[in-house]
């Protein structure tokens, strides 16, 4: 991380999923599959399926971490006990299938993705910093076609402040030199300004539960929101302005 600048920021950190490329859209069409096959043993509204679900998969990050995998082993036993253990092993193979075809979607890049990036690694050292299953986000980054962008892949089982912390010392970096990317508050976001950091949150048009339960006040003023990739270059420049302050 050796390119310097005349503003204060030093390094932009980008998110992946639903920050780069599409990602709750699947695992949303996912769970309606998943209530689908649940539905053929229980009325989905009595017997609160969604919200079981959730709840199994929230007591299980700390087992599972997060991604397909962690969720599909949710759902086999949040649908065993939904069904009071009478789903078919048919139904459960089912389940499975659905978590096979979640590792197999096409990467699709969000609109204005690849020039923003672009845009942004002219000026700024950038990296990629994303959490879930290994071999799945190893194979997305493969895909993308951004990777050669990115001076390091972080690949992280929780994306918290003790994470951040740590990899602000391996970059060699305040937080108040750093600004991330993303999509989640919870993530991406509030742990960074907890930090000292600098955050651009972009939202996308569904967003997981779990990575929504975080605090963060709308005029925090290192905190900036924006629509669309198009705005992030811009966006950028105006933090590294404002830390010079």
């Amino acid at each position: 991380m050796n390119r310097t600048h005349a503003a204060g920021i030093r390094l932009v950190g980008f998110d992946a999923d639903d920050t780069l490329w599409r990602s709750q859209d699947y695992f949303d069409q996912a769970q309606l599959d998943f209530e689908r096959i649940v539905g053929a043993y229980v009325d989905l509204h009595d017997a609160g399926v969604h919200q079981h679900l959730y709840e199994v998969e929230k007591r299980n990050i700390a087992l599972f971490g997060y991604g397909v995998k962690g969720m599909v082993l949710s759902m086999i036993e949040a649908a065993v006990e939904i069904t009071g253990e009478r789903i078919s092993a048919a139904d459960l193979h089912r389940i499975v299938a659905l978590g096979k075809d979640l590792l197999r979607h096409p990467v699709e890049l969000l609109p204005g993705i690849p020039e923003a990036v672009r845009a942004i690694a002219a000026e700024y050292d950038v990296v990629l910093i994303t959490k879930g299953d290994l071999f799945h986000q190893e194979a997305k980054v493969r895909q993308c076609g951004l990777a050669d962008l990115f001076r390091r892949i972080e690949i992280v089982s929780e994306k918290d402040t003790a994470t951040y912390a740590r990899l602000f010392d391996e970059f060699g970096l305040a937080a108040s030199q750093f600004v991330m990317i993303g999509n989640s508050l919870r993530s991406d976001i509030a742990p960074i300004l907890e930090l000292g950091g600098w955050g651009i949150h972009m939202p996308y048009h569904v967003t997981w539960a779990h990575e929504n339960e975080a605090q963060v006040a709308a005029d925090a003023p290192r905190l900036r929101r924006v629509d669309g990739a198009a705005a992030l270059p811009a966006t950028v420049r105006e933090l590294a302005l404002a830390a010079l302050s």
